[in-house]
This record gives structure tokens, C-alpha cells and sequence, in this order.
């Protein structure tokens, strides 16, 4: 009996469709959404992602503008180049890419963009009203993970949850936002002692470490909804989660595959966060 697979491709191209939709009829009384992209540096990873979101903005309808600054800027014409987002009016959204290069502050970077354009929901305002749960912006990854379960037709309400990982990206939101759905939540690390066990409980496992093929089948519980956050590149080049996937798709009920899974989300996330940010 092998795993439903939970298609991120095919859910985050409906809520594109949407969001199309909505920024037609914003654009109808005036309001033109708009999208600042800052890439420092010249990391291929994040060239990739920086060109799908613009393919996104405009797959949607959102203005989108690119700073593409040179690997040794210095931090204060960054800061400078983010206050000036801060006060542009035809920019709602302001998304500085990280990793920035080792030289740069990421901290002062991401604490210089004004709350109401932080549609990647880092600033600390943002994550603060996330622990409340009276938020704003969700962080882009874990709101397209929480939309996968959703549509996995599965509810959090009384759930195992298990997430594996504690970045302030990913892991430390999306407990914060299955906690305010009911669930009972584990959050694991690299120092946590029988993490088989741990993940062996979880109704719904959600692994977001950055390790290729670190959860296995025998890790999973029979039916589990396994949601995987991690991209790795293999020597081979082939892109794999923190799952693997061969074994544990005999073992899930539900599970997303990587590439396809969560990844499409994310954009879409984004998209959603710069549309809100107009509206507001």
C-alpha cells in the first residue's frame, strides 16, 4: 500500500490562479501590488529562487523589482537601500535573500525592514504577533506547509505533530501554527535522543534539517502524513528531501515528494503575503 501523493505543484498553481484573480480586481480600484527583491552576492541557489518569484509576480500580476547587489556591498548601503524600500510607495513587499555574504548582518539586515513590508515574516515584530497567534504574515515555508496538511484532507486538531528541526524559519513557526491548531507538538534536533521513536509517534512528521534521506520508513508510522521541507543536492545532482522517499512511501498515508512538494508553496506563500500587504 504506497502513500497518497500530496501534489505541492498542482495546489500551489491553484492558489497562483487565485491570487490572479484577486490582483485583477485590486488593480480595477487602483491598487497595483508591488514586490522588492534584494540578492546580494552571486549564490547560484538563491539567483534560482530570486528568478522563480519574479516568474511568479508576474504570472500573477504583482510589479516586481530586483537589487541585485555586488557580493562585497558593505552593510551600510544595504541598510540604506532597505530604508529607502521601507519608504517607497509603489512597494509593499520587501524580501532581502538570504544567505547573505559572512561580511553582512543578517540580524540588523532583516530588523531595518519595516514590519508591513516583512512578507517573509522574519522581523521580529512579525514573529512575536506569530507566538500570540494575532499575526500579519505567516513565514512563507511553514504557511505552505500548514496549506499541504489541509490538503492532505487531514486535521491537526488532537494530532501527534513531530518536527524535526528548529530553525527560526522553519521549525519554530510551523510548531507555533500547529500548536494554534490543536496539535500536540514535539519539536526534535540534532541532539534528541531517540529521534526513531520520537518520529514514530507523529500522526503528522514534518522534517525541515537540511540532511538528505535522514528519516527513513522505519522511522514513520504506519499512515502518518510526512511532510518534507529539505532540499539536498546529491553528488549525482539529483535533488532528494530529508525523506526517503522510496522507503517511506510505503509506509505513509500521505507524503510530498521533493521536487514538487513543498517548494512550489513557498512562491506561492510569498505571493500571498506581498497581495495581503497591498490590501492592508
Amino acid at each position: 500500500m504506497s502513500a497518497k501523493i500530496i501534489d505541492g505543484k498542482k495546489i500551489a498553481s491553484d492558489i497562483r490562479n487565485s491570487l490572479k484573480n484577486q490582483v485583477d480586481n485590486m488593480k480595477k480600484e487602483g491598487i497595483f501590488p508591488g514586490l522588492a527583491v534584494v540578492l546580494v552576492g552571486n549564490d547560484p541557489a538563491s539567483r534560482i529562487y530570486v528568478n522563480s518569484k519574479k516568474k511568479a509576480c508576474e504570472e500573477i500580476g504583482i510589479h516586481s523589482e530586483e537589487y541585485a547587489l555586488p557580493e562585497e556591498t558593505t552593510q551600510d548601503e544595504l541598510l540604506k537601500l532597505v530604508r529607502m524600500l521601507n519608504e517607497k510607495e509603489d512597494i509593499h513587499g520587501i524580501l532581502v535573500q538570504l544567505p547573505l555574504p559572512k561580511h553582512l548582518n543578517e540580524e540588523e539586515v532583516i530588523n531595518a525592514i519595516s514590519p508591513s513590508k516583512d512578507v517573509d515574516a522574519f522581523h521580529p515584530i512579525n514573529v512575536g504577533k506569530i507566538m500570540l497567534g494575532k499575526y500579519d504574515f505567516l513565514p512563507c515555508t511553514p504557511a505552505g506547509v500548514m496549506e499541504l496538511i489541509k490538503e492532505a484532507g487531514v486535521s491537526v486538531e488532537g494530532k501527534e505533530c513531530v518536527v524535526v528541526g528548529r530553525s527560526n524559519i522553519v521549525g519554530k513557526p510551523l510548531a507555533m501554527l500547529l500548536l494554534q491548531q490543536n496539535g500536540t507538538v514535539t519539536i526534535c534536533h540534532s541532539k534528541t535522543k531517540n529521534l526513531k521513536e520520537v518520529c514514530r509517534r507523529a500522526d503528522i512528521l514534518v522534517v525541515a534539517v537540511g540532511k538528505a534521506k535522514l528519516i527513513t520508513g522505519d522511522m514513520i508510522k504506519p499512515g502518518a502524513v510526512v511532510i518534507d521541507v529539505g532540499i539536498n543536492r546529491l553528488e549525482n545532482k539529483k535533488l532528494v528531501g530529508d525523506v526517503d522517499f522510496d522507503s517511506a512511501v510505503e509506509v505513509a498515508g500521505a507524503i510530498t515528494p521533493v521536487p514538487g512538494g513543498v517548494g512550489p508553496m513557498t512562491i506561492a506563500m510569498l505571493m500571498k503575503n506581498t497581495v495581503k500587504a497591498a490590501q492592508r
